[in-house]
Protein backbone atom coordinates (compact mmCIF):
# COMPACT_ATOMS: atom_id res chain seq x y z
CA UNK A 1 0.00 0.00 0.00
CA UNK A 2 1.40 3.49 -1.35
CA UNK A 3 0.85 6.01 0.90
CA UNK A 4 1.09 9.94 0.44
CA UNK A 5 1.57 12.56 3.15
CA UNK A 6 -1.34 15.08 3.56
CA UNK A 7 -1.08 17.98 1.33
CA UNK A 8 -2.67 21.24 0.06
CA UNK A 9 -5.16 20.96 -3.05
CA UNK A 10 -6.06 24.30 -4.75
CA UNK A 11 -8.61 24.05 -7.22
CA UNK A 12 -9.46 26.37 -10.02
CA UNK A 13 -12.27 26.93 -12.76
CA UNK A 14 -10.76 28.63 -16.28
CA UNK A 15 -11.61 28.74 -20.21
CA UNK A 16 -9.63 26.93 -22.47
CA UNK A 17 -7.92 30.24 -23.72
CA UNK A 18 -6.52 30.92 -20.59
CA UNK A 19 -5.42 27.53 -19.52
CA UNK A 20 -3.65 27.49 -22.81
CA UNK A 21 -1.77 30.67 -21.67
CA UNK A 22 -1.46 28.48 -18.35
CA UNK A 23 0.86 25.76 -20.15
CA UNK A 24 3.02 27.91 -21.71
CA UNK A 25 4.48 29.72 -19.11
CA UNK A 26 4.41 26.26 -17.16
CA UNK A 27 6.53 24.58 -20.04
CA UNK A 28 9.18 26.62 -19.35
CA UNK A 29 9.56 26.28 -15.46
CA UNK A 30 7.98 22.82 -14.84
CA UNK A 31 7.98 19.33 -16.70
CA UNK A 32 5.41 17.37 -18.38
CA UNK A 33 4.63 14.30 -16.03
CA UNK A 34 5.85 10.68 -17.38
CA UNK A 35 2.89 9.58 -17.84
CA UNK A 36 1.04 9.53 -21.21
CA UNK A 37 2.15 11.84 -23.92
CA UNK A 38 4.06 14.49 -23.26
CA UNK A 39 2.13 14.46 -19.63
CA UNK A 40 -1.35 14.28 -21.45
CA UNK A 41 -3.16 10.98 -20.58
CA UNK A 42 -7.34 9.90 -19.61
CA UNK A 43 -8.03 9.23 -16.50
CA UNK A 44 -10.92 6.66 -15.55
CA UNK A 45 -12.26 6.10 -12.09
CA UNK A 46 -15.04 4.13 -10.45
CA UNK A 47 -16.29 5.34 -7.72
CA UNK A 48 -18.23 3.75 -4.51
CA UNK A 49 -20.50 4.36 -2.35
CA UNK A 50 -22.40 3.14 0.82
CA UNK A 51 -26.39 2.86 1.52
CA UNK A 52 -26.33 6.40 2.99
CA UNK A 53 -24.60 8.21 0.01
CA UNK A 54 -21.97 9.98 2.94
CA UNK A 55 -19.20 10.52 -0.05
CA UNK A 56 -21.54 12.61 -1.61
CA UNK A 57 -23.57 14.50 1.31
CA UNK A 58 -20.56 14.96 3.07
CA UNK A 59 -19.02 16.34 0.03
CA UNK A 60 -21.96 18.48 -0.02
CA UNK A 61 -21.99 19.37 3.91
CA UNK A 62 -18.40 20.74 3.75
CA UNK A 63 -17.46 18.27 6.22
CA UNK A 64 -14.07 18.59 7.42
CA UNK A 65 -13.35 14.90 7.64
CA UNK A 66 -13.92 13.10 4.75
CA UNK A 67 -12.77 9.79 2.39
CA UNK A 68 -13.69 9.04 -1.10
CA UNK A 69 -13.49 5.57 -2.16
CA UNK A 70 -12.83 4.71 -6.10
CA UNK A 71 -10.63 2.25 -8.61
CA UNK A 72 -8.76 4.07 -10.72
CA UNK A 73 -7.34 3.11 -14.76
CA UNK A 74 -5.05 5.64 -16.34
CA UNK A 75 -5.03 5.65 -19.73
CA UNK A 76 -6.71 2.53 -21.56
CA UNK A 77 -5.00 -0.13 -20.38
CA UNK A 78 -7.47 -2.10 -18.07
CA UNK A 79 -4.41 -4.09 -16.84
CA UNK A 80 -3.32 -1.33 -14.34
CA UNK A 81 -5.77 -0.75 -11.78
CA UNK A 82 -5.44 0.63 -8.60
CA UNK A 83 -7.58 0.94 -5.63
CA UNK A 84 -7.46 4.57 -3.77
CA UNK A 85 -8.60 5.85 -0.96
CA UNK A 86 -8.83 9.99 -1.11
CA UNK A 87 -8.64 11.22 2.55
CA UNK A 88 -9.39 15.31 3.06
CA UNK A 89 -8.64 16.52 6.65
CA UNK A 90 -9.06 20.53 7.57
CA UNK A 91 -8.56 21.20 3.60
CA UNK A 92 -5.49 19.08 3.66
CA UNK A 93 -5.57 15.75 0.86
CA UNK A 94 -4.09 12.40 1.22
CA UNK A 95 -3.94 9.29 -1.43
CA UNK A 96 -4.07 5.84 -0.18
CA UNK A 97 -3.50 3.05 -2.75
CA UNK A 98 -2.77 -0.12 -3.77
CA UNK A 99 -2.48 -2.14 -7.20
CA UNK A 100 -5.57 -4.71 -7.84
CA UNK A 101 -6.06 -7.86 -9.79
CA UNK A 102 -8.80 -8.74 -12.18
CA UNK A 103 -9.99 -11.03 -9.93
CA UNK A 104 -9.96 -8.36 -7.06
CA UNK A 105 -11.88 -5.44 -9.29
CA UNK A 106 -14.27 -8.22 -10.40
CA UNK A 107 -15.08 -8.59 -6.60
CA UNK A 108 -15.61 -5.47 -5.29
CA UNK A 109 -17.38 -4.38 -8.52
CA UNK A 110 -19.86 -7.16 -7.52
CA UNK A 111 -19.66 -6.99 -4.22
CA UNK A 112 -18.59 -10.33 -2.98
CA UNK A 113 -15.93 -9.69 -0.96
CA UNK A 114 -15.78 -12.41 1.39
CA UNK A 115 -12.21 -13.56 0.24
CA UNK A 116 -10.93 -10.13 0.56
CA UNK A 117 -11.39 -9.76 4.40
CA UNK A 118 -8.60 -11.47 5.18
CA UNK A 119 -6.00 -10.26 2.78
CA UNK A 120 -3.44 -9.26 5.11
CA UNK A 121 -1.12 -7.99 2.34
CA UNK A 122 -2.87 -5.49 1.44
CA UNK A 123 -4.30 -3.51 3.82
CA UNK A 124 -6.59 -0.80 2.38
CA UNK A 125 -7.98 -2.81 -0.22
CA UNK A 126 -8.69 -5.14 3.40
CA UNK A 127 -10.25 -2.02 4.92
CA UNK A 128 -12.25 -1.36 1.62
CA UNK A 129 -13.77 -5.07 1.41
CA UNK A 130 -15.03 -4.77 5.38
CA UNK A 131 -16.48 -1.55 4.53
CA UNK A 132 -18.23 -3.32 1.60
CA UNK A 133 -19.43 -5.61 3.74
CA UNK A 134 -20.48 -3.12 6.90
CA UNK A 135 -21.89 -0.43 5.23
CA UNK A 136 -22.75 -1.74 1.83
CA UNK A 137 -20.79 0.11 -0.44
CA UNK A 138 -21.54 -0.51 -3.98
CA UNK A 139 -20.20 1.69 -7.41
CA UNK A 140 -22.08 4.92 -7.88
CA UNK A 141 -20.40 6.85 -11.08
CA UNK A 142 -17.68 6.91 -13.30
CA UNK A 143 -15.58 9.99 -13.92
CA UNK A 144 -13.71 10.03 -16.81
CA UNK A 145 -11.71 12.86 -18.21
CA UNK A 146 -8.84 14.05 -20.06
CA UNK A 147 -5.46 15.27 -17.86
CA UNK A 148 -2.91 17.40 -18.26
CA UNK A 149 0.28 17.11 -16.04
CA UNK A 150 2.80 19.21 -14.83
CA UNK A 151 5.73 18.72 -11.68
CA UNK A 152 8.45 20.15 -10.19
CA UNK A 153 10.43 17.63 -7.96
CA UNK A 154 12.30 20.10 -6.13
CA UNK A 155 9.67 21.51 -3.90
CA UNK A 156 6.91 18.80 -4.74
CA UNK A 157 4.24 20.69 -6.99
CA UNK A 158 1.69 18.98 -9.50
CA UNK A 159 -0.63 21.11 -11.95
CA UNK A 160 -2.94 19.52 -13.27
CA UNK A 161 -5.50 20.11 -16.09
CA UNK A 162 -8.83 18.25 -16.37
CA UNK A 163 -10.66 18.59 -19.83
CA UNK A 164 -13.83 17.27 -21.14
CA UNK A 165 -14.60 16.21 -17.39
CA UNK A 166 -17.72 13.68 -17.76
CA UNK A 167 -19.61 10.59 -16.12
CA UNK A 168 -21.16 7.82 -16.81
CA UNK A 169 -23.18 4.75 -14.95
CA UNK A 170 -22.06 1.79 -17.18
CA UNK A 171 -20.12 0.07 -14.54
CA UNK A 172 -19.89 -3.16 -16.26
CA UNK A 173 -18.23 -1.24 -18.89
CA UNK A 174 -15.51 0.35 -17.48
CA UNK A 175 -12.76 -1.89 -17.97
CA UNK A 176 -13.13 -1.02 -21.79
CA UNK A 177 -13.14 2.55 -21.47
CA UNK A 178 -16.43 2.22 -23.74
CA UNK A 179 -19.16 4.01 -22.12
CA UNK A 180 -21.87 6.79 -22.39
CA UNK A 181 -21.21 9.66 -21.00
CA UNK A 182 -22.54 13.11 -19.95
CA UNK A 183 -20.31 16.35 -19.84
CA UNK A 184 -20.38 17.79 -16.37
CA UNK A 185 -19.55 21.18 -17.72
CA UNK A 186 -19.90 23.42 -21.20
CA UNK A 187 -17.02 22.36 -23.16
CA UNK A 188 -14.91 25.66 -22.92
CA UNK A 189 -14.51 25.09 -18.85
CA UNK A 190 -12.24 22.61 -17.29
CA UNK A 191 -10.83 22.44 -13.90
CA UNK A 192 -6.83 23.26 -13.14
CA UNK A 193 -5.74 22.02 -9.83
CA UNK A 194 -2.43 22.69 -7.78
CA UNK A 195 -1.55 20.33 -5.35
CA UNK A 196 1.81 21.01 -3.08
CA UNK A 197 3.24 20.35 0.14
CA UNK A 198 4.21 22.87 2.90
CA UNK A 199 5.04 25.93 0.74
CA UNK A 200 3.80 26.39 -3.11
CA UNK A 201 6.87 28.66 -4.64
CA UNK A 202 5.99 31.60 -5.27
CA UNK A 203 7.19 32.01 -9.68
CA UNK A 204 4.91 28.69 -9.90
CA UNK A 205 1.73 30.20 -8.06
CA UNK A 206 2.04 33.47 -9.99
CA UNK A 207 2.62 31.28 -13.45
CA UNK A 208 -0.57 29.03 -12.54
CA UNK A 209 -2.98 30.99 -10.36
CA UNK A 210 -2.46 34.72 -10.95
CA UNK A 211 -5.95 35.69 -12.09
CA UNK A 212 -7.94 32.66 -10.98
CA UNK A 213 -10.28 32.51 -8.29
CA UNK A 214 -10.13 29.43 -6.10
CA UNK A 215 -13.14 27.21 -5.45
CA UNK A 216 -14.39 23.98 -4.15
CA UNK A 217 -14.89 21.58 -6.65
CA UNK A 218 -16.11 18.03 -6.76
CA UNK A 219 -16.12 16.00 -10.11
CA UNK A 220 -17.98 12.95 -8.01
CA UNK A 221 -20.17 15.04 -6.45
CA UNK A 222 -21.51 16.96 -9.50
CA UNK A 223 -21.44 13.65 -11.64
CA UNK A 224 -23.42 12.28 -8.63
CA UNK A 225 -26.07 15.29 -8.91
CA UNK A 226 -26.16 14.72 -12.70
CA UNK A 227 -26.82 10.95 -12.55
CA UNK A 228 -29.90 11.52 -9.94
CA UNK A 229 -31.33 14.49 -12.58
CA UNK A 230 -31.48 11.90 -15.16
CA UNK A 231 -32.92 9.09 -12.36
Amino acid sequence: MKNQKFRNEWKFIGREADLIKVEARLRGIMEPDDNGDEGVYRVRSLYFDDLQNSAADDTAAGVSERNKWRIRCYGDDPTHLSLECKEKREGMCRKSACLLTHEEYESLLSGNVGELLWREDKPLLRKFAILMETRVYRPAAIIDYERTAFVEPLSGTRITFDRRIAVGDDFESFLTGDYPLIPLEMPDRHVLEVKFDEILPGYIKSAAAEGFTRTSYSKYYLGRRILSALQ
